[in-house]
């Protein structure tokens, strides 16, 4: 694993980044895996601070444990079960990939935590020029599309008969571009720039979020993506309408973790 610029960067006992490979040295998803968890071992024996790995992901589509068959892709593409929350995500070329491995006091507070990461990826998205945010009920960053009732028809149906939500039998992944997740914008619905799914043992984070910088985001076409029928995904490239590469993304990342991360104040889950 090498870095994309300066490798290790520790803060004494604070939030260390460590960038463990990008572009041509993208990280195999279960090498990746393994390396978390040999850092989250570490850090509840509190032999390090508190640590996220930074890194692209080679192609891959992984399932967090609450994903349903009916969101796989159909042709057969292999699919890595994971034990994070979540359905079904893909990694890949143009994505950047944060997993906070963090100690935090128990009873843990998850959802403290994902509001934490949502907000560092929403100043992230904001120093861009892009104005995204929270979805009641879905976790991730946001880019939210236009009333329904300004929205085009889909295939010449009123909006209020979205046979993705109103007929149980359609399947979204069989019926092409004018469903595809991909093309949300074009629809002008809500569409995902950034997903989040963890999990934590013993105190410690694991997992984390995945940033849409520049991908090619039909890779999402063949599955559910997060098992979101009714919005798609975007990027912030598409998004802005200018290239926008992980290089320029990674030191705005690493700034905004670093205030909200550090400056929280950790509370454990009332109870």
């Amino acid at each position: 694993m090498t870095a994309i610029s300066r490798g290790d960067t520790p803060t004494p006992e604070g939030l260390r980044f460590v960038q463990l490979g990008f572009g041509a040295d993208a990280v195999d998803y279960e090498e990746a895996w393994q390396e978390q968890r040999r850092v989250h071992a570490a850090r509840f024996a509190d032999e390090i601070p508190d640590t996220c790995l930074l890194l692209e992901h080679q192609p891959v589509y992984t399932a967090g444990r609450r994903t349903e068959d009916s969101e796989r892709p159909l042709d057969g593409t292999p699919v890595i079960d994971v034990d994070r929350g979540g359905k079904i995500t893909w990694h890949g070329p143009g994505q950047l990939v944060g997993y906070p491995i963090q100690k935090l006091p128990r009873p843990v507070d998850v959802v403290a935590h994902v509001r934490r990461l949502e907000e560092a990826l929403i100043r992230t998205c904001a120093e861009f020029g892009l104005e995204t945010t929270r979805v009641e009920g879905r976790s991730g960053v946001w880019v939210l599309g236009d009333p329904v009732a300004d929205r085009p028809s889909l295939g010449g149906l009123s909006l209020d008969f979205d046979p993705r939500t109103a007929d149980e039998e359609f399947d979204p992944r069989l019926n092409g571009p004018e469903y595809a997740p991909s093309n949300a914008g074009q629809r002008r619905e809500d569409r995902k720039l950034a997903a989040i799914g963890i999990r934590v043992a013993k105190g410690v984070t694991m997992h984390g979020f995945s940033l849409n910088v520049n991908p090619d985001t039909t890779s999402f076409d063949k599955i559910v993506p997060c098992g979101i029928r009714d919005a798609g995904v975007a990027s912030l490239a598409d998004e802005l309408g200018r290239e926008i590469t992980i290089a320029d993304v990674l030191p705005v990342v690493e700034k905004h973790l670093r205030d909200v991360l550090e400056n929280a104040v950790l509370l454990p889950r009332a109870v």
